[in-house]
């Protein structure tokens, strides 16, 4: 499968709460009714601290992601195609503003186990001087075992971007920043995830960040299973 996710921006003048009741009442119901979707889940961000590591944080200052899982390519270009469809970016410009849209594949390093009550999500933006194929190389098949040996880590899955765009609707954010790939991070409590990242793996694998990453900017979220 492939995964479509909205990396989201509240209108300005609508409070936090409003805006997490729009989305999940409204605009959620709305995404649902999209056909051949699989499933579909919005990411609440709770925190936008930097927590546990030391990495340069970058430009994005989000209220939420988005995610809606298609079969494949071709599934999602139907969906999105679609009247219903249409009534999701009808009724985007009434939450948010400034959102971007991202496909991605998706990999899992460490299967999620049983329902952990911490996500932590990463927006990742390699350096200029490394290829968006020395990147992908750099994450996946070095980066990868390294978090996989996290102490604790209750799941781990690597976002690889694929495309990206301003959302439809919406005007377009004047930065726009462009993901390389967006991280999925699972812990039983706070307590793992601050323990898991002041582990030597972690240490390593920061190390080994600064060699490929220019910026790491973290989230965590409050998770909403809509289909």
């Amino acid at each position: 499968m492939i995964v479509r996710m909205g990396l989201l921006r509240k209108r300005p003048d609508l409070s936090t709460t409003d805006f997490r009741r729009h989305w999940r009442e409204v605009h959620g119901p709305l995404a649902a009714k999209m056909p051949g979707l699989r499933a579909y889940h919005q990411n609440h961000i709770v925190d936008k601290s930097q927590l546990a590591i030391d990495h340069a944080r970058g430009g994005w200052d989000l209220d939420g992601f988005s995610e809606l899982w298609f079969d494949d390519v071709a599934t999602m270009e139907r969906a999105i195609a679609s009247e219903a469809y249409q009534a999701v970016v009808a009724d985007s410009p009434h939450c948010m503003a400034a959102t971007r849209v991202i496909v991605a594949n998706q990999v899992t390093v460490v299967p999620l186990q049983g329902r952990p009550a911490i996500k932590r999500m990463s927006v990742l933006q390699r350096r200029a001087d490394i290829s968006a194929e020395d990147f992908r190389r750099e994450w996946l098949d070095v980066h990868a075992p390294l978090v996989a040996r996290f102490p604790a880590i209750a799941g781990y899955r690597q976002n690889v971007v694929t495309a990206c765009g301003p959302a439809p609707g919406i005007d377009a954010d004047a930065d726009g920043l462009a993901p390389d790939g967006i991280v999925e991070m699972w812990f039983h409590n706070q307590q793992d995830l601050v323990a898991a990242f002041q582990s030597p793996a972690a240490e390593l694998s920061q190390r080994h960040a600064l060699s490929f990453l220019q910026t790491i900017t973290t989230f965590l979220v409050d998770v909403h299973e809509l289909v």
